[in-house]
């Protein structure tokens, strides 16, 4: 199914339904097409609590505040 982006604006509805349905559906911009519309894949896993326990700790110092303000300084701009 190819529609231009007006009718797309109007017929959204209409449009996520027929590319649940398996339909494609493409969008074009001034004739030439530019989306295609497509369901998202399910999420498959669920979150692992401790997934990152592997991770070594944050050093001591990892939230110093000459530390912080360095970062900051060089997120501005400045340089020493």
């Amino acid at each position: 199914m190819h529609v231009n982006l007006a009718e797309a604006q109007v017929q959204l509805p209409h449009l996520i339904r027929a590319a649940l349905a398996g339909d494609e559906v493409i969008i074009a911009d001034l004739g030439r097409p530019s989306v295609r519309l497509v369901p998202m894949q399910p999420i498959t896993g669920l979150r692992q609590p401790g997934a990152w326990s592997h991770l070594p700790p944050p050093a001591d110092d990892w939230d110093n505040p000459a530390f912080n303000a360095e970062i900051a300084r060089s997120l501005m701009g400045e340089h020493d």
